[in-house]
């Protein structure tokens, strides 16, 4: 769809990052970034301050309750059942809202999701820091790649006689943790959003090893899937853990914290492969010695021996846009990386989504990507794009691509919009018909996404800032310009 222009159990000693010596890593611009830091505890800043980038969830007590006031999430879009506002008509609406000091430099563009017509803008074409909203490129591109029944295995094989591997396909929401003990965004899991187990891989491996007459064995761990930098260059152990193919928990040293920013180990292939050999000795299976790194034998001689499957790359994508989850943002790109035959390392993955992204018609005039996950202030998107993003993701000739939708936050309820648009924020009237994915690096705050106007029509807009002013003031001065839309029938 193209726009059309109109009016303008780990030791915690473990969690000190610095993996191997090849791979190089620089210090954290500070943790008083707020991460996009988008979180995951990947932080992207909108909580409290944070996006979490990430988006984690704040505790219960501290949540406001918005009640949504009209209209549906996200409404069918027939350009037939209502009409769309003028730009003349969005720019009076808007009016003094998009000079709020606490804007800083804004670019913003407005358009009619049922058309995909521009409709209002200001600089919509000029490329800005994008943050978290780097992963709705990352999202179209891997749905667009991959098979809507998609899901990242983690395997066991064997190797010579009384051996087996660990295989790492790229899982990084593989746990640890009883199914009842595991929570996404502070939320239980259901049965399609549930990851995989590692418990399970375990038990279904040595079920397998002791049929065959087996009860030692000599385990190694193979991360050979991933190339390049293990750390990304914002890495801080805290936001994002070390981008391996291999691990458990996104490698947090509390599986079950629910911090926004968790600490993560060192080595997090090395905590998910001592995982595994505890669970396999709880289940009669002699693991010697300690695991080591090694790859596993080639495909023709590596028998597969037990595996578990990750949800769908629909339902990983929906978690990741929600929580804004750095970790597993750069695995999904990486997924989508393998998937366009690029090698699965930072760069890879930045060329393969920006490969999907021109085969699909979006613009991409400006684009700079250097990550998956908006953690990297190298990026550059303009708003232009992002909002094509959008249209596609609902357009009806799209449908693989409708996990992007309904993954984005809902404001006032979900996510990293969850203590966004209350009662103090000026935006109130816009909780529960706007869904959006927020992010917030240090003096950057954008917000991109999909709100229902005062006539029912869908329309999607993406506003980026640069600003020097306090992070709630920007993020409330762009929440009520997103007000000002939905209330706009003009």
């Amino acid at each position: 769809m193209v726009l059309a222009t109109g009016t303008t159990f780990a030791d915690p000693a473990l969690a000190q990052p610095s993996p191997d010596p090849g791979h190089s890593r620089r210090a954290d611009d500070g943790r008083d970034q707020q991460g996009d830091r988008d979180r995951d505890g990947d932080g992207d800043g909108d909580r409290q301050g944070g996006d979490r980038g990430d988006g984690g969830q704040q505790r219960r007590g501290d949540r406001h309750r918005a009640v949504p006031v009209r209209g549906p999430v996200l409404a069918a879009g027939d350009a037939a059942d209502s009409k769309a506002p003028t730009g003349g008509g969005l720019r009076t609406a808007l009016g003094g809202t998009v000079q709020d000091k606490a804007l800083g430099t804004l670019n913003f563009a407005v358009a009619d999701a049922a058309t995909g017509e521009f409709l209002f803008g200001s600089q919509e074409k000029v490329p800005a820091t994008p943050a978290s909203t780097t992963k709705l490129a990352t999202a179209v591109a891997a749905l667009a790649l991959l098979p809507a029944e998609h899901r990242i295995a983690t395997t066991v094989v064997r190797g010579a006689p009384g051996e087996i591997t660990l295989v790492g396909g790229g899982d990084p929401t593989l746990t640890a943790l009883p199914a009842d003990q595991v929570r996404i965004g502070g939320a239980p899991v259901d049965r399609d959003s549930a990851p995989a187990s590692m418990a399970e891989l375990a038990h279904r491996t040595a079920t397998a090893l002791k049929a065959a007459g087996t009860t030692g064995v000599t385990l190694s761990y193979d991360t050979s899937l991933y190339t390049g930098p293990l750390l990304h260059h914002d890495h801080d152990a805290m936001n994002i853990a070390a981008v391996t193919p291999l691990m458990v928990d996104e490698g947090r040293i509390d599986p079950r914290s629910p911090d926004e920013a968790p600490a993560r180990v060192f080595d997090p292939a090395g905590q998910a492969a001592d995982s595994f050999a505890g669970f396999l000795r709880a289940e009669g299976i002699t693991v010697q010695g300690k695991p080591a790194r090694a790859a596993a034998a080639p495909a023709a001689g590596a028998a597969e021996i037990a595996r578990v499957e990750s949800p769908t790359i629909g339902r990983l994508v929906e978690r990741m846009l929600t929580t804004s989850d750095n970790t597993l943002a750069e695995a999904v790109a990486r997924q989508a990386a393998v998937a366009a035959k690029q090698p699965a390392s930072f760069e890879g993955a930045a060329k393969a989504v920006t490969g999907e992204l021109a085969a699909l018609g979006v613009p991409l005039d400006g684009v700079v990507l250097t990550d998956g996950s908006g953690l990297a202030k190298a990026n550059l998107i303009p708003p232009i794009t992002l909002v094509e993003l959008l249209a596609a993701a609902a357009a009806p000739a799209h449908p693989e691509l409708r996990p992007v939708i309904t993954g984005l936050p809902v404001a006032g309820f979900s996510g990293t919009l969850v203590n966004r648009f209350g009662t103090k924020s000026g935006a109130n009237e816009a909780a529960g018909i706007v869904r959006a994915k927020t992010g917030t690096l240090q003096g950057v705050n954008t917000l991109a996404g999909t709100v229902v106007d005062a006539d029912g029509r869908v329309l999607t807009f993406a506003l980026m800032t640069r600003t020097d002013a306090d992070p709630n003031a920007a993020r409330a001065a762009v929440d009520r310009i997103v007000a000002k839309i939905a209330a706009c029938g003009c």
